[in-house]
């Protein structure tokens, strides 16, 4: 009966916002996830994030109709009081009913069989050109292929672990560990741990390590403040060496995604090797020795050390195009601090991302990651989808007065620099923050 329900206050609600004592509200229904966080594919950042909160519109992005029978045993019998619902929230709740209603979730179309088929071939030419060709520019074509098979690889590994590839979750994680772990080195676990976080607190600074890159990078003078992450547990301290370096970022910023490798290389071993509870830590280490026994193999059959670096180093460069995408579609964008609010994700969402446009037959290139918003909106979205779901995110965000910018791969790289020079211009300011007179600014203003 209705009479007979219980009721709580968010303000209630919000005590219960740490491990041992984990509430969610879906729809205004209160649920008790202290025990299933340990479960949680995804791991126990995103709920603790919004722990204490009314958490539907992320739910209903990651989970369009997998999750919810779940839910019945984790229910509190609480209902919320005060449970409102924006304008804003209520379309997009109503534009993912109608996406799942459709099927577009599961019309993956063909991409992971002709992803996985170019990622065969051009191992194939990288083995080929390394092992039985004997020209310098043949095993520079090589790095080249494969840094494009990283690329490729690194996308399929993305669409597994968004359950996108397969039907069949077996399947998505075999498809993880081989395009993720196997083939590029990056632990999938790594991934996930570090990509769930980033779509929940998107462009949060304390909250989304996609944007904690101190000492190197600062896209927000707030960051000058030695901020403490709540991502990685530590603080991020803006240090002499941190302001020498992010003075300079703007210059720097192309040579050091040419080399972002390895700091992922380094990541995934501290993952992998912490105290933290991984999934699957055995088969995630298993895959990073499968990486590194045949990359090191594959090197060292090149005739010498001075080409052995430049074929890692071309190698590495070509992935940079990747890592720059990736940094592209929020550095210029909004930031904020604190941790993500579940009464405002769709807003939270449109202002912390930037589309890159370009024409259809360059989507490959961008592995659907150029319709960012789209994406995470809808991260449960084959790829396939994302272009044909754009007009309507474009419309749904304009009846909202959001902001939707889709910006050329140029423009995108001019707003991230300047961005960066900004931010850069601000830390010199600190390091001296005297009287400057015209040969300083000469040299360090103008650069």
């Amino acid at each position: 009966m209705e009479g007979e329900r219980k009721y709580m206050t968010s303000e209630e609600l919000k005590q219960h916002n740490r491990h041992g004592d984990l509430w969610i509200s879906i729809q205004g229904k209160v649920y008790n996830v202290s025990d299933w966080v340990k479960e949680h594919p995804g791991g126990d950042i995103p709920l603790l994030n919004l722990a204490g909160q009314d958490v539907t519109d992320a739910f209903m992005a990651y989970h369009p109709g997998t999750a919810w029978k779940y839910l019945d045993k984790l229910f509190t019998g609480y209902y919320l009081d005060d449970f409102k619902v924006s304008d804003v929230s209520r379309d997009f709740r109503k534009l993912n009913l109608e996406f799942a209603k459709l099927g577009l979730f599961d019309m993956k179309g063909h991409v992971a069989l002709y992803s996985l088929a170019s990622v065969v071939f051009l191992f194939y030419i990288v083995v080929y050109g390394v092992l039985y060709c004997q020209s310098f520019w043949a095993h520079m074509g090589s790095a080249v292929s494969l840094g494009i098979l990283w690329i490729i690889s690194a996308y399929v590994g993305h669409d597994s672990g968004h359950y996108q590839v397969m039907l069949s979750p077996a399947f998505n994680k075999l498809a993880q560990l081989l395009s993720g772990n196997c083939l590029t080195g990056i632990s999938i676990a790594w991934w996930k741990w570090t990509h769930n976080a980033h779509h929940l607190a998107c462009n949060s600074l304390d909250y989304d390590p996609d944007l904690q890159h101190i000492p190197f990078f600062a896209v927000s003078s707030n960051l000058f403040n030695s901020i403490r992450s709540c991502f990685y547990g530590r603080n991020m301290n803006f240090d002499p060496l941190a302001r020498f370096f992010v003075s300079y970022q703007h210059w720097t910023f192309y040579p050091v995604m040419c080399v972002a490798r390895v700091n992922l290389y380094l990541q995934t071993l501290l993952l992998l090797f912490s105290n933290r509870k991984v999934p699957d830590r055995a088969l995630n280490i298993m895959g990073i020795l499968v990486f590194w026994t045949w990359f090191p193999l594959l090197v060292s059959c090149l005739p010498d050390w001075p080409e052995r670096v430049i074929f890692v180093l071309t190698s590495f460069a070509v992935t940079s195009l990747q890592h720059i995408q990736f940094c592209l579609n929020h550095f210029s964008a909004n930031v904020y601090l604190g941790p993500p609010n579940g009464n405002d994700w769709f807003e939270k969402q449109t202002s912390g991302t930037l589309d890159i446009s370009c024409s259809s037959w360059m989507d490959w290139a961008y592995g659907g990651l150029q319709f960012q918003l789209e994406h995470h909106l809808f991260p449960r979205l084959p790829r396939c989808q994302l272009r044909k779901v754009s007009p309507l995110v474009r419309d749904l965000c304009k009846k909202h007065n959001l902001p939707y910018r889709s910006l050329s791969f140029w423009e995108a790289n001019v707003w991230t620099i300047r961005t960066l020079r900004i931010a850069a211009l601000q830390a010199r300011d600190m390091t001296n923050p005297v009287p400057k007179n015209l040969v300083w600014e000469a040299v360090h203003t103008h650069g």
